[in-house]
């Protein structure tokens, strides 16, 4: 309806005045004329305003169930003003805006999160009062929190640390970077590498990256304590030999006494020095997998005996007893010179750390569908703090009688080391002074028919 057509209504009573005053000549018909003439504007402005309002009511109406979000209305008024459907077009069109700017903001918040929960990194958003607004799901494992909210939390009560804290507070009031190392403890303790950045110039508040090294910092502490007890083994050997090397130059090779002493003395440093490259080599084809084992069907009676025959004249002189008890048919899966060196790994120890009189036997049998072969002394035994630990490289229980008795401390890391490639595994059960009892085990050959122990 266009404007005009309301403006009609107001303006023909005057007209329709200004004629009568024209024709008639007595003031009485002139004043009635002009009070129907008023009264007729005053009608058609009474109904024009009501007919305005009723549209602008239902225009507000539908603008306000469009924000809040449903669907366009159909239109219920079949004649409205030119004006008021302008303005109805007008809010339309400015809906279709928004709702199209708001589909991408959507779109890119959705893609935003995706990517930060693709992060193995955890991150954490705050406000510029340094309260937590937004993480990933990356950051609460690393903080081990499982229950509770981390958004709406102060740093501190995320994670008790002043120093990021601190940093948190100066990236949010002086847009200043920081970066930190802290450990949390607990059962599970982690290194955390945390960096902390103002967001941009225009926004206030922080981010944090925080980054988990804990794997890090143990293979960095794991290649400090190599390097140092490579170092320590080594330095053993070569000083005994170069002191009675320098002596024998000094005339003492003249001493048909002390001569023939310190050359068996070098002799037997120069072995030991030569078993330690061995066994170091030999450790480290393995952990880099540079050995390519061979699987076939091992009979662990024969390897057994050929480790055995290895040990016994060291075992003999020193009144010691071997004794085997392994089912000639009992069959592994395994490379069968590793086999043999495991098992000739742990006689050997066996032998070294068990007095003079003791015994030692070697049980084998079938359990829970995997070969077992036990390697049981009457020794000195191991203590429980020990237990965990003894399959280290180069760890000793008691470097000092480990040291005299020749070892290089790489033994049960090789044999670790050599079961797990053969998928196996190695336990030890042990007491102080009452022996101690290796248990291997190893896949079982199909054909095997040893009696399960």
């Amino acid at each position: 309806m266009p404007l005009r057509a309301t403006l009609l209504p107001l303006l023909l009573p005057a007209v329709v005045v200004a004629t009568l005053v024209a024709l008639l000549d007595g003031p009485k018909e002139v004043f009635a004329a002009a009070l129907v003439a008023l009264a007729g504007s005053l009608m058609s402005l009474g109904v024009s305003r009501g007919t305005l309002q009723r549209q602008l009511d239902l225009l507000a109406r539908h603008t306000r169930e469009r924000a809040e979000g449903a669907p366009p209305a159909a239109p219920g008024v079949p004649e409205r003003l030119d004006e008021v459907a302008g303005l109805e077009g007008a809010i339309d069109s400015l809906h279709a805006q928004l709702s199209a700017r708001n589909a991408a903001l959507t779109q890119e918040a959705r893609t935003l999160t995706a990517v930060l929960d693709g992060m193995t990194e955890g991150v954490w958003v705050t406000d510029a009062e340094g309260t937590v607004v937004r993480h990933n799901d990356a950051l609460r494992p690393l903080l081990a929190s499982t229950s509770s909210p981390l958004t709406g939390q102060r740093p501190l009560a995320l994670i008790r640390n002043e120093a990021l804290h601190d940093a948190v507070m100066r990236a949010c009031r002086e847009s200043a970077s920081s970066h930190l190392e802290l450990t949390l403890d607990g059962h599970f303790p982690r290194t955390l590498s945390i960096r902390v950045t103002p967001l941009a110039k225009d926004l206030p508040g922080s981010a944090a990256v925080f980054h988990d090294v804990t794997e890090l910092r143990r293979l960095e502490k794991v290649r400090k304590d190599f390097v140092a007890n490579v170092s320590h083994e080594l330095r053993t050997p070569i000083t005994a030999i170069r002191g009675y090397a320098e002596t024998l130059q000094g005339g003492a090779l003249n001493d048909p006494v002390m001569a023939p002493k310190m050359v068996e003395i070098i002799h037997r440093q120069s072995e030991r020095l030569s078993e330690l490259v061995e066994d170091l080599l030999e450790l480290s084809r393995l952990e880099s997998r540079e050995v390519s084992l061979k699987l076939a069907r091992v009979t662990l009676a024969d390897a057994a005996a050929r480790a055995a025959d290895t040990v016994r004249p060291k075992a003999g002189g020193k009144g010691q007893a071997v004794s085997l008890h392994v089912p000639p048919d009992l069959l592994a899966v395994g490379d069968p010179r590793a086999v043999e060196q495991v098992l000739l790994n742990l006689l050997d120890n066996a032998v070294k750390y068990t007095p003079a009189g003791g015994r030692v036997d070697v049980y084998g049998a079938c359990e829970q569908g995997r070969c077992v072969v036990r390697v049981k002394d009457t020794g000195v035994g191991i203590e429980p703090k020990h237990q965990s630990r003894i399959f280290e490289r180069f760890y000793r229980v008691d470097k000092g009688r480990s040291r005299d008795m020749g070892g290089t401390g790489l033994g049960l890391a090789i044999v670790k080391h050599l079961l797990q490639a053969m998928d196996g595994e190695v336990k030890v059960e042990s007491e102080p002074n009452e022996g101690s009892t290796f248990t291997i085990f190893l896949p079982l050959a199909a054909s095997s028919s040893a009696a399960t122990g």
